[in-house]
């Protein structure tokens, strides 16, 4: 990844409305003490049910985003795509997925993401059953074609909502920051 000047590589985390969202504060504080990353947040309305703009301003270096365009905003969308050396989308609603996975472009977030060349991992976070939904394979699948783009797959575990095991939690942060180190990697290649 290209880097600010000071050795750290600039990573957008979007945090959608997913239950795992609770955990992005440990998340960002994780990414920014390690050194190697200059982290923007951006929450999807969504992920304030579970997430406080508040909250993440404590420990972010850098003030959250709120993925809705502005009436004041200038090219938020543009400035993001052009900004990020790597973007993490995790926790990834069913939603998101469907909505990047289609071209959509109507939040400062998904709208930067389509836009950049920088490489970009989806972790998706899913409802139980998500996982073998028909829509939502296929929309996996329309991801996996972009050269810039990896989702890794969520793990088994227990769904917060029902109290039932199965595949849909979101993998591990640490591995969403290595599948972002394999896809730069393979995008130079």
């Amino acid at each position: 990844m290209n880097n600010d000047g000071t050795g750290r590589s600039r990573l957008l985390y979007v945090v959608t409305g997913g239950f795992q969202a609770a955990l992005a504060l440990d998340r960002v504080a994780a990414a920014q003490h390690d050194g190697r990353f200059e982290v923007q947040v951006i929450l999807t309305r969504s992920a304030q049910r579970f997430l406080t703009r508040l909250a993440l301003g404590a420990i972010a270096q850098r003030v959250p985003l709120i993925d809705a365009f502005d009436e004041h905003d200038h090219a938020l969308h543009v400035e993001l795509a052009d900004w990020a050396d790597g973007v993490i989308v995790h926790p990834a609603t069913m939603d998101f997925v469907a909505r990047l996975a289609h071209g959509f472009g109507n939040s400062p977030a998904l709208l930067a993401i389509q836009c950049t060349r920088a490489p970009v991992v989806v972790c998706p976070s899913l409802p139980p059953g998500g996982a073998y939904n028909e829509g939502y394979r296929d929309n996996v699948r329309r991801l996996s074609l972009r050269d810039n783009v990896s989702v890794v797959a969520p793990v088994s575990g227990i769904s917060a909502s029902s109290g039932s095991e199965g595949i849909g939690v979101c993998v591990p942060f640490e591995q969403a920051l290595s599948a972002l180190a394999d896809l730069k990697t393979d995008m130079l290649e």
